[in-house]
């Protein structure tokens, strides 16, 4: 239970829109109730002292965690495995996140669900779930197992739709399922994202119309952009309206192929599609009974595919400074506000401002270490 009033002070505190220096965090219990200078802070507040040189942020949310601290959600999709994946995460500056479950099973999907509906109950850092398939191109598989892909059937309409806490986002190729089947996913809520998707330009056109607005790791299993054939990158590039998750691990898409996107129209999000190893001891792991051995920061298969990352959001952020040039604050906003409002949480995380959730990252600007969390006024440090 997070105490009734608390401060955080640092000499550097991002709220998601600007960089304040010199100032504190105030949490009234999980929200926050102002951001100042610290000379400014009321007596009667608790105050913990960053050191010098810290920063303080809004937490990192995370839309696309495979798995994390040696646990895959797709072997074990109970609660247990999802607060052993948030716990690995956590010590990354990762604050909520959306365990994703991958193409796989009918019954494995369905207990998916069920346990992240479980776990919104009691784990505020659960938003809720990304089935990352099965309905998705078997040109454009990736790692994803082909016998499990198929089209969505009356019953998964049914499945997916029905009354849920939290947010549901489902990446699917557009090409591969029934006009007027994202509308129906759109209707309830649920954010549909491109992704493993052999689409051209023009039904990527129609999939946004239809209610799409994001793009699963953009560039990766889906067809290059060419002179002739611009495909699903183009339609995402020149679209405002819509969210591209990019993997910044140095390793999915080159950097100066990102450095375009960041030029696009819609609006980028860091994702890191983290696989067992972040967080955890071991060095392989397996994936539909295969193993993925994870060499050079790279997660790949046998035959060399790339099996999600082993990228944590810290890093990814860190990669962003360094690899792309962005600024810090720059980096830090595709961490967090722009993953929130992609997923209708805007209005409540994202930023350090009054009424939004306390969930805040303090962290060394350079190394990009995460020094402490917090996660609706809970410090990570009392909490374990």
């Amino acid at each position: 239970m997070s105490p009734p009033l608390q401060a955080v002070a640092a000499g550097h505190v991002f709220d998601g829109n600007s960089v304040h220096r010199d100032a504190a965090v105030v949490m009234d219990g999980e929200r926050i109730a102002r951001v100042l200078p610290r000379a400014e802070l009321p007596r009667s507040a608790p105050l913990r002292t960053l050191p010098d040189g810290a920063w303080l942020a809004p937490g990192f949310i995370d839309l696309q965690v495979n798995g994390g601290g040696d646990v895959l959600f797709n072997e074990s999709p109970t609660p247990e495995a999802i607060a052993a994946i948030i716990k690995a995460h956590r010590k990354f500056g990762t604050t909520s996140l959306l365990p994703t479950f991958i193409t796989d099973a009918a019954e494995k999907m369905r207990a998916a669900i069920a346990a992240t509906q479980t776990s919104i109950a009691h784990e505020p850092s659960v938003l809720g779930i990304h089935l990352e398939g099965p309905f998705l191109s078997p040109e454009k598989p990736g790692v994803h197992a082909v016998r499990y892909i198929r089209a969505p059937h009356d019953e998964d309409t049914a499945l997916l739709t029905a009354p849920r806490e939290g947010a549901m986002l489902v990446t699917l190729a557009p090409e591969c399922v029934p006009k007027g089947f994202i509308a129906q996913l759109a209707a309830a809520g649920i954010r549909v994202s491109l992704g493993h998707s052999n689409a051209s330009y023009e039904q990527t056109r129609a999939a946004i119309a239809e209610g799409l607005t994001g793009f699963t790791h953009l560039f990766n299993a889906m067809p290059p952009l060419m002179s002739r054939a611009p495909g699903p990158i183009a339609a995402a590039l020149t679209s405002s309206a819509v969210f591209y998750g990019l993997i910044v691990d140095g390793y999915h898409v080159d950097p100066a192929t990102l450095r375009v996107a960041l030029r696009g129209a819609g609006r980028c999000m860091l994702v890191t599609d983290a696989m067992p190893p972040v967080g955890g001891k071991q060095t392989a792991f397996r994936l539909y009974g295969e193993e993925i051995a994870v060499t050079g920061g790279r997660c790949t298969r046998a035959d060399g595919t790339l099996a999600g990352s082993a990228l944590s959001m810290a890093q990814a952020v860190a990669n962003c400074v360094k690899l792309l040039g962005l600024p810090l604050a720059d980096a830090l906003r595709l961490a967090s506000r722009n993953p929130a409002e992609f997923i209708g949480r805007g209005d409540t995380l994202g930023r350090l401002a009054p009424g939004y959730r306390a969930d805040l990252v303090a962290f060394d600007p350079v190394s990009m270490d995460v020094i402490d969390t917090w996660v609706a006024g809970v410090n990570a440090s009392a909490a374990s």
